[in-house]
């Protein structure tokens, strides 16, 4: 019995080829649209918190906004933050864009990165051949310059780049080891192309001589109330107590907080992506309850020849299951396809998720069953002597 009904269904639904697509483009849409919104959402969340959880769980970062009379922090105040009791190390850093040139080849506007030693202690994986800044670098400003992976390939080609020289805003500065590419959301946006520098080194550059940014390392992230209290005191000295002239984040505490943000972000997109299916869902019953209307003789002559009331009642479920599942495959399908060309386009790894895969095709299948099932019933109810006067 439930083989027939099968091929009924399905060859009641080859015949309208054209309703039965219209019908079906609801759901596709709804699944193509939460397929690839998770899928989107979760590569960008789990690159941040990658980027978060490389970073340390037990370091703060201090960005200094500054007053009109105090830009940044000098060396005394950094040497201060160093000396905190649970501090174990300072992690200056000075950003700027400048072009790059090594034998007349340009590359306009690449990020440099000034650091320090204690930088690279804590990013041990970052170097993948040479050698880190270290502190001779820095207090002699010695113009060494360690440069990413794509950036070596765009100047040097296939040749080692290491004790090379280039020019940084006009200065000649030598390669002593070549970096991993960074995957920070930041390089996404303006590209992997980097040189890091000695700090004070991108201070001349800048012609200041404070620094507005700076990672503090912690011993132990347990302490981390208190040693936020000493950090703050030192830069309310510094800042004469004006609070909103620097901010201090543990980035233990705001990597928690954006995985609470994207999963309400998430959550948000997937429910108005199930806005698409519901509606593909009153479609699909909107179609069937034509479906019967159109058949009513054909409903009135099967059960004047003895067929039961489920039977008929299967057949149109099956119709509306088969809509929904045909259309949250091809909505899979469509999900996955978009969610890889936005992942080549800005550049994190693609992944699926097989919860979205289960959610987007289970749910697809559960409205075709209880949008399926009103026109179904009606079907099974149907008497055939009314059915049949119709003809």
């Amino acid at each position: 019995m439930f083989k027939e009904s099968l091929k009924m269904s399905w060859k009641n639904i080859v015949h309208n080829k054209m309703r039965s697509f219209l019908t079906v483009l609801g759901i596709v849409i709804g699944v193509t649209a939460i397929i690839a919104l998770i899928t989107i959402v979760q590569g960008v969340t789990n690159e941040v918190t990658s980027e978060f959880s490389a970073m340390g769980t037990n370091t703060l970062s201090v960005q200094i906004k500054g007053t009109a009379l105090k830009s940044g922090l000098n060396e005394k105040e950094l040497e201060q933050l160093k000396e905190i009791e649970g501090i174990e190390g300072i992690s200056p850093t000075v950003s700027l864009l400048v072009p790059v040139v090594r034998e007349g080849e340009v590359q306009a506007d690449i990020s440099i990165q000034g650091k320090n030693e204690e930088f690279f202690r804590h990013e041990s994986d970052l170097i993948l051949s040479g050698r880190a800044i270290n502190p001779l670098d820095v207090t002699s400003k010695n113009r060494v310059c360690i440069i990413s992976e794509s950036l070596q390939k765009k100047l040097f080609f296939a040749q080692n780049a290491l004790d090379q020289t280039l020019q940084i805003g006009g200065i000649t500065y030598t390669v002593v080891g070549i970096a991993e590419d960074s995957s920070s959301v930041e390089a996404m946006m303006n590209g992997t192309d980097c040189v890091y520098i000695p700090y004070r080194n991108a201070l001349t550059m800048t012609g200041s001589h404070n620094v507005t940014s700076a990672e503090l390392y912690m011993k132990d992230s347990s302490q981390a109330d208190a040693i936020i209290q000493s950090v703050k005191n030192v830069l309310n000295q510094a800042f004469n107590y004006k609070d909103d002239s620097y901010s201090v984040t543990n980035l233990e505490d705001l990597l928690s907080m954006m995985n609470d943000i994207t999963g309400m972000m998430t959550t948000m997109l997937v429910g108005i992506a199930s806005i698409a299916l519901l509606v593909g869902g009153i479609g699909i019953m909107n179609m069937m309850l034509v479906s019967v209307t159109e058949r009513t003789t054909e409903i009135g002559l099967r059960k004047a020849l003895g067929a039961e009331p489920r039977r008929i009642q299967l057949q149109f479920l099956l119709e509306s299951i088969f809509l929904a599942l045909f259309g949250g495959i091809i909505g899979l399908l469509a999900g996955i396809l978009v969610a890889f060309l936005v992942s080549l386009s800005i550049g994190f790894p693609f992944g699926i998720s097989l919860e979205a895969i289960f959610l987007a095709v289970g749910f697809s299948t559960l409205v075709g069953v209880v949008f399926g099932l009103v026109p179904a019933r009606k079907a099974s109810r149907l008497n055939p002597i009314d059915a049949l006067r119709s003809v």
